[in-house]
């Protein structure tokens, strides 16, 4: 018969995630930065379709 034995230690209790932080609201600047990268983003889309409207061959 041995003279010890091992316990089988579980492993530690996972705790649940930190509740998320509110996000802070955005600057002003931050604002229009993203509204002008919107508008340029749009506007590349519109052209890029143009493009591809006067590229297709007429019947």
């Amino acid at each position: 018969m041995p003279a010890f034995t091992f316990e089988k230690i579980s492993p530690p209790v996972r705790r649940a995630p930190a509740a998320a932080t509110p996000e802070k609201p955005r600057s002003v600047i931050s604002q229009v930065i993203e509204r002008i990268a919107e508008r340029r983003a749009s506007r590349a889309v519109q052209v890029e379709r143009a493009m591809r409207q006067d590229d297709k061959p007429v019947e």
